[in-house]
């Protein structure tokens, strides 16, 4: 078996979870265009993606995306001490984890009717029963993410990145064939139209995130015992405790939107659904790529206790990050309504769902910034050993926010969902830097907060100035001439010519402007980072 403390380059690592992040998020929307070029924004889409709140709430109630991280230092260190013991713990965490998960989808299955009138307070009585359908064929999904999830963390600390880089991408890629074949199988109209993507989601979930890690850990020598129990279980329950219990505001962010947006008319879910994936691209590129390479060098920092090297580290990937996404947010603002219109317009997706959806889009891309705060602060509490302090203020920001949801669903429609989720963001992220500040001090924001004031100001400036372009060439020979071709390539190359149009003037306004009053943002983006300290 290959020794569990072998190590891979970290920049190469980075680089492969970065490229594996932005595949999936393309995967993402492609998988989304099929559905919405097939189905459009309407009933059938709403039901479709209200089908995972209760499948997502289980997998955040069971910490699946903080398993590798409360598992891996545990499982490390006891493979160090004794690899055959270490065996022992997998198996226990696996097995329990396995069993809470297959315990809880059973419950799903068995009240799906009583939980799609919970979680879609909006829906027709029709639409509720294509709920509790759908949900009962995705629920099965959450056994192998959890399990698979137990497998994943195996993987890292071998330092075997490959398999977790790919297990995105096979499960968005069963997701579009289950799609696109069932109507083959049983007609578009068989026990609902989009069975078939649903059946992929369970599908994708067995292959990409089970099969495979369990395929690969088994090459290498995997021994799994049934086993129930292990000394470590206590001390791994009580690291995953509070981010089980805290069900905070960044996990359930998209929970509360179906379940609210079902609130806000017919479609509405479908087009939130479709704006939010696109702004999880520079979420995940930019703001969850800065806090994943972040997070090795500030927790190396902190076991060492090296405070003030910590508040530089920390403080340089906010700089880096922050002079990276909010440009690209302030162009992405500007240049919404093409951005929409070229992923998702076509087929029964029209003009006029752009239109509707494109100020969706603007009002979640606000919070990106403060994503990346979040992402990169959140960690910073992380490598102190501190999952608590996170997870309560985001537990509170979610109680403080909920009884708001209805109201704005119910009056504002779209927007006042999108809205509030931007805010809900902003509010955790500026709360989190204040307890670090607080509870640290404000070294790590030292320099920090000026030069982000005077880049968002240069990028809003340069946002309103590729605006403004659009509109000015909306209405000159070029887009007159396209609207006499075909309706479809006309829409394709209008978008095209207005994002054209937008980069091209966001690009010179930004840079001109920053070569003059903000130079060292420049200079960021073309140097290397500084890793020598951990």
């Amino acid at each position: 078996m290959p020794r569990l403390t072998s190590r891979h380059s970290l920049s190469a690592a980075a680089l492969l979870m970065a490229a594996s992040i932005f595949l999936s998020r393309l995967m993402g929307l492609a998988r989304d265009k099929v559905i919405s070029w097939q189905f459009g924004a309407g009933a059938d889409t709403d039901v479709y993606f209200a089908a995972f709140v209760v499948p997502d709430f289980i997998n955040y109630l069971l910490a699946g995306g903080y398993i590798s991280m409360t598992l891996i230092p545990l499982l490390t260190a006891r493979f160090r001490e004794n690899e055959d013991d270490g065996w022992n713990f997998f198996s226990a965490a696996l097995t329990w984890n396995t069993a809470l998960a297959c315990a809880l989808c059973v419950l799903g299955w068995v009240f799906a009717p009583e939980l799609a009138r919970l979680t879609a307070p909006g829906f027709s009585a029709g639409q509720l029963t294509r709920l509790a359908f759908y949900l009962r064929i995705v629920l099965p999904g959450q056994i192998f993410f959890l399990a698979g999830a137990c497998l994943t963390a195996l993987l890292y600390i071998r330092t075997m990145f490959a398999v977790p880089a790919l297990t995105p991408l096979i499960y968005n890629g069963c997701i579009i064939v289950g799609g696109l074949v069932w109507p083959y199988l049983a007609g578009q109209e068989a026990a609902g139209g989009m069975t078939g993507y649903a059946a992929g989601v369970t599908v994708g979930a067995a292959c990409g995130a089970f099969a495979m890690p369990l395929y690969a850990a088994w090459t290498g020598g995997l021994r799994l015992r049934l086993r129930f129990g292990h000394p470590l279980l206590r001390r791994y329950i009580l690291l995953a405790l509070p981010l089980m219990l805290g069900q905070s505001i960044v996990v359930l962010d998209e929970q509360l939107i179906r379940v609210f947006g079902s609130l806000a008319g017919e479609g509405t879910l479908s087009l939130l659904t479709y704006a939010r994936r696109i702004m999880l691209v520079p979420v995940g590129v930019v703001a969850q790529a800065a806090g994943v390479a972040a997070f090795p060098f500030l927790a190396s920092l902190a076991a060492n206790d090296e405070r003030t090297a910590f508040h530089a580290t920390l403080g340089d990937a906010l700089k880096r990050g922050l002079f990276a996404v909010l440009p690209l947010t302030a162009w992405m603002i500007a240049a919404a309504q093409p951005i929409l219109g070229l992923i998702f317009e076509g087929g029964r997706f029209d003009v006029e769902d752009t239109a509707h959806g494109a100020p969706l889009l603007q009002l979640f891309l606000c919070g990106v910034p403060f994503w990346l705060v979040q992402q990169v602060i959140g960690r910073a509490f992380y490598a102190w050993q501190d999952t608590l302090t996170p997870a309560v203020i985001g537990t509170l920001v979610t109680l403080a926010v909920l009884p708001i949801y209805p109201c704005l669903a119910r009056t504002w429609h779209g927007p006042g969902v999108a809205g509030l989720s931007a805010a809900s963001i902003i509010l955790y992220a500026l709360i989190l830097c204040l307890w670090w500040r607080r509870r640290f001090g404000p070294d790590a924001f030292a320099g920090l907060v000026r030069p982000a004031l005077v880049c968002a100001g240069l990028a809003a400036a340069a946002g309103l100035a590729a605006r403004l372009a659009m509109v000015f060439t909306a209405g000159r020979p070029l887009p007159d001439l396209l609207h006499g071709l075909p309706e479809t390539p006309a829409g394709l190359i209008v978008h095209l010519f207005g994002l054209g149009v937008s980069a091209l003037v966001f690009g010179l306004v930004y840079l001109a402007s920053a070569r003059l009053f903000l130079p060292d943002a420049l200079r960021l983006h073309g140097s290397q980072p500084d890793s020598t300290a951990a």
